[in-house]
C-alpha cells in the first residue's frame, strides 16, 4: 500500500497553533463585525435549515451505519419529506448564494488555506444577511458538497455512473477503509452536531416573539452581544469540516492515519458545544422572560375581564379553567364522563380550590350539601373542583392523590390541573388570598363574582346562604343570635330534639381524660339530685383527628356521655366556630360591639387552653359558660347555691355562681388556623376586653 500522504501532518500541526489564537481577540471580533452590514432583508430559514438537517443527519447516518443497507432503510422517508420541501419558494432566490458559498468551500478547503480567512471570505459574501442566515446559508452549502460526497461514495459499489465519479476524485472505498476512516468520520459527525445545534439556537433567538422580548432587554442583550462570534465558530466549524472532506480527494489507495486528522475537529466541536450551552442557557431565559410577560399579560387580563360585564360567565370560566372545549376539560367525578364547559353556562357555578391536602372531612360535608340541592331543585348551582399544584413536583404519588380525591367527588373537576394557566393560579393566590386552606369562590350566571371565599356562610348556613353573597350573609346574621341552636345547627339533629324538650344541655370540650371523668360525674350527680332533665354532649378539640378518634373509641367503652361518634361531626364544630370567626371579621365586627363575635371567641379560646371547658344551655337564650377547673368547682360546691335554684332557675342560678367563682387572674390562648382573608391586626380578650399580644405558631401536627 502506499506511503501516508506527507502533505496531511504539517497541515494538520499548521491547523492547530492557529485553531484558538484569536478565540477572543478584540480585533477579531471587529472583523466579524466590519463584514456585517444587514440591509434589513427578511430570510424564512427554516424551510433551508430542514432540507439541511435532512442531508446531514442522512449522511451522518450513513457513515456510522453500511451505506447501501441503510439508505434503502431511508430512501422512503427522504423521498415524502423532499417532495414536502420542493414546495418552498424561498429556495428559487437562495440557490445562487449557496452554490457561491459551496465553491468557496471547495476551492478555499482543498488547498490546505487559512481556516480564518476562508471564514471571513463568507462572512463578506453573506455581509447583506443577518446572523441567522449567515450560518444557516453556509450551512446548507456544505450539505451541498457533504452530499454529493456521500451520493457518490455510498453509490459506488452499485451505480456505474457514481463508480466513475468515485474514480476520477479517487476517493477512498469505504468498505475497505471504514475502520481506518472512522474516527476521521466521528469528528466530523460531532462537529456537524454541534453546528447544527447552535445554528437551530440562533434561529430560535431570531424567532423569539418581538413584542414580549426587544433586543435591549437583558436575557436577549446578553445573547445578541455574542451571537456574532458564535455564528464566526459555526461557520469555522463548517470549513474545517469542509476541509475534512476535502481531504479524502485523491487518497483512494493510499493508507489513512486514523488519528491524525480529528484532532482540531474535535476540539472545534468541544468548543462549539460550549458555544451552544451558553446560547442555550441564555435562550431559556429569554424564554422564562416571555412566559413572565405573558403571564402578567394573561393575568391583567383576567383583573380587566372580571371588571367587564358579560352576557353569561363563558368566558370567565374559559380563562380560569381552560380556554379551549377540545379535548373537554371537566370531568363529572359521579360518572367519569369527560365534560366542556358549557355544562356551567348561565349557572351559579361554585369553584372549590384547594392543593391536594384537601380533607375528606371537608369532602363529606360539601358533598352532602351538593346533594341536597340537587335532591330539593330550588338551590341551582355548580361545584367545579380547581386543584392549585406545584407542577415542578408533580409527580406519579401527586397523580395518585388527586385522582384519589376525584373518587370522593360528586361534582365536576379539572381532568388535569396542568391545564389551569399560570396567570389563572397567579389571580387565584393575589386576588383571591387563596394560599394552603380551601376556599370556595361563587361567580353569578354572568360570571361576576358573588363572593372570594363563600366556604365561611356555606359552613355556617349550608344552602340556606345561596346565592352566596356578601348581602346574603349580611341578612343571615341579623336574623341570628347566640344560642346553642346557632353552635350546633346541621351537626346532630339529636340535640335540636333535647332543645324542642326543654332539656338543659351541656356541651364540653377537652383532651383531659381524668377532669371528663370527674367533671360528667359531678354534673350527673347534680342533675339527679336537683331532678333535672339534662343531656351532656362531648364536642372533642379542634385540629386533632386522630386523637379524638382516639377519645369516640374510649367514650365507646367508657360511656362518660352522649358523643359524637364520627371525626366528621367534631371537625366540622370546630369549623363553624372558626367560620363565624372570620365571617364576622370580615364583616368589620369585634368583640365589644358583636355579642356573637364575643362568645364565638371565648369558646375558641377555651378550645387553645389545655384544660376541659363547658357550655350549659336551655332553650333559645339562656346560656352559662365556664373553663373546665371552674366548672367543676361550681358543681362540687353545688350545695352552696342549690337554693337560689328555686328563686331564679337553674341556669341563672349557675351563671351567678360561677361568676362569683371568676378570678381577674386568667391566660387566654386564642389560635387562629391560617386561612384566606388574613389574621386580624387587633384581638382583644373575651373575657376581660383588653388587647391580645401576638404570637407566631408554626404547626405540624403528625398524630
Amino acid at each position: 500500500m502506499a506511503s501516508m500522504n506527507p502533505r496531511l501532518p504539517a497541515q494538520k500541526r499548521e491547523r492547530r497553533d492557529r485553531l484558538f489564537a484569536t478565540s477572543d481577540d478584540t480585533a477579531m471580533m471587529k472583523q466579524i463585525q466590519a463584514a456585517h452590514a444587514p440591509d434589513g432583508r427578511e430570510v424564512d430559514v427554516r424551510p433551508v435549515i430542514h432540507i439541511v438537517e435532512e442531508i446531514l443527519i442522512h449522511s451522518i447516518a450513513g457513515s456510522i451505519e453500511d451505506g447501501d443497507l441503510h439508505g434503502k432503510r431511508l430512501e422512503a422517508d427522504m423521498m415524502e419529506k423532499a417532495a414536502a420541501f420542493a414546495e418552498f419558494d424561498m429556495l428559487d432566490s437562495l440557490a445562487f448564494v449557496v452554490h457561491k458559498i459551496s465553491c468557496e468551500l471547495i476551492c478555499k478547503c482543498s488547498g490546505g488555506g487559512d481556516a480564518h480567512a476562508t471564514t471571513m471570505v463568507i462572512l463578506n459574501i453573506l455581509s447583506s444577511y443577518p446572523w441567522h442566515a449567515k450560518v444557516v446559508l453556509t450551512l446548507a452549502a456544505f450539505a451541498v458538497n457533504f452530499g454529493e460526497f456521500w451520493l457518490v461514495s455510498q453509490q459506488s459499489a452499485a451505480n456505474t455512473l457514481a463508480k466513475s465519479v468515485s474514480l476520477l476524485k479517487q476517493l477512498p472505498d469505504l468498505a475497505e477503509n471504514l475502520t481506518s476512516l472512522r474516527p476521521q468520520f466521528d469528528a466530523v459527525n460531532k462537529l456537524v452536531k454541534a453546528t447544527l445545534d447552535v445554528t437551530r439556537c440562533i434561529i430560535e433567538f431570531k424567532e423569539l416573539p418581538t413584542n414580549y422580548i426587544s433586543e435591549d432587554t437583558p436575557p436577549m442583550s446578553v445573547a445578541s452581544a455574542h451571537i456574532p462570534i458564535a455564528a464566526y465558530w459555526t461557520i469555522r466549524s463548517i470549513v474545517a469540516c469542509s476541509t475534512q472532506i476535502a481531504s479524502f480527494i485523491g487518497v483512494r489507495n493510499e493508507f489513512i492515519s486514523p488519528t491524525t486528522e480529528s484532532w482540531e475537529l474535535s476540539s472545534l466541536a468541544y468548543k462549539v458545544s460550549s458555544i451552544y450551552e451558553h446560547l442555550r442557557n441564555q435562550l431559556e431565559l429569554c424564554h422564562q422572560y416571555i412566559n413572565d410577560k405573558i403571564h402578567i399579560e394573561a393575568f391583567h387580563n383576567l383583573v380587566d375581564l372580571f371588571k367587564m360585564i358579560h352576557v353569561d360567565n363563558m368566558k370567565i370560566l374559559k380563562a380560569l379553567i381552560y380556554a379551549k372545549d377540545d379535548p373537554p376539560p371537566l370531568i363529572d367525578c359521579s360518572n367519569r364522563a369527560r365534560v366542556s364547559l358549557d355544562v356551567l353556562r348561565r349557572k351559579h357555578v361554585l369553584l372549590l380550590i384547594s392543593d391536594l391536602d384537601l380533607s375528606q372531612e371537608e369532602i363529606i360535608i360539601l358533598d352532602n350539601l351538593y346533594k341536597d340541592a340537587k335532591a330539593r331543585g330550588d338551590t341551582h348551582y355548580e361545584m367545579v373542583w380547581i386543584p392549585v399544584v406545584n407542577r415542578a413536583t408533580w409527580n406519579d404519588l401527586s397523580k395518585k392523590k388527586f385522582e384519589h380525591l376525584l373518587s370522593s367527588m360528586a361534582w365536576y373537576s379539572v381532568h388535569d390541573p396542568m391545564i389551569i394557566e399560570p396567570a389563572a393560579i397567579k389571580y387565584i393566590k393575589e386576588v383571591w388570598n387563596f394560599s394552603k386552606k380551601a376556599i370556595v369562590v361563587a361567580l353569578d350566571p354572568q360570571g361576576r363574582l358573588s363572593s372570594s371565599n363563600a366556604i365561611h356562610m356555606i359552613w355556617i348556613w349550608g344552602n340556606l346562604a345561596f346565592p352566596f353573597t356578601h348581602e346574603k350573609e349580611e341578612s343571615l346574621w341579623k336574623s341570628e343570635i347566640w344560642s346553642l341552636e346557632l353552635l350546633v345547627d346541621g351537626i346532630d339533629p339529636s340535640v335540636l330534639e333535647w332543645m324542642a324538650e326543654g332539656k338543659i344541655i351541656c356541651l364540653y370540650g377537652g383532651e383531659d381524660l381524668e377532669w371528663i371523668q370527674t367533671f360528667t360525674a359531678a354534673v350527673f350527680t347534680v342533675a339527679k339530685a336537683a331532678n333535672l332533665p339534662l343531656e351532656m354532649v362531648y364536642v372533642g378539640k379542634s385540629n386533632a383527628k386522630e386523637r379524638m378518634q382516639r377519645m369516640i373509641t374510649t367514650f365507646s367503652t367508657r360511656k362518660f356521655s352522649y358523643f359524637w361518634p364520627n371525626v366528621t361531626s367534631i371537625w366540622f364544630f370546630w369549623a363553624r366556630l372558626e367560620s363565624m370567626l372570620y365571617s364576622k371579621l370580615q364583616h368589620g365586627k369585634s368583640v365589644e360591639d358583636d355579642p356573637i363575635l364575643s362568645e364565638v371567641m371565648t369558646v375558641l379560646s377555651f378550645d387553645g387552653s389545655d384544660k376541659g371547658w363547658a357550655i350549659f344551655s336551655k332553650g333559645t337564650a339562656e346560656m352559662a359558660r365556664a373553663k373546665g377547673d371552674t366548672a367543676l368547682t361550681c358543681f362540687r360546691d353545688f350545695e352552696t347555691w342549690k337554693e337560689s335554684i328555686e328563686r331564679v332557675g337553674f341556669l341563672p342560678a349557675l351563671k351567678i355562681y360561677l361568676e362569683q367563682l371568676h378570678t381577674p387572674h386568667h391566660c387566654n390562648r386564642l389560635i387562629l388556623p391560617g386561612t384566606a382573608g388574613g389574621i386580624p391586626e387587633r384581638v382583644v380578650c373575651a373575657e376581660c376586653g383588653r388587647q391580645m399580644e401576638k404570637y407566631f405558631m408554626y404547626r405540624c401536627c403528625v398524630e
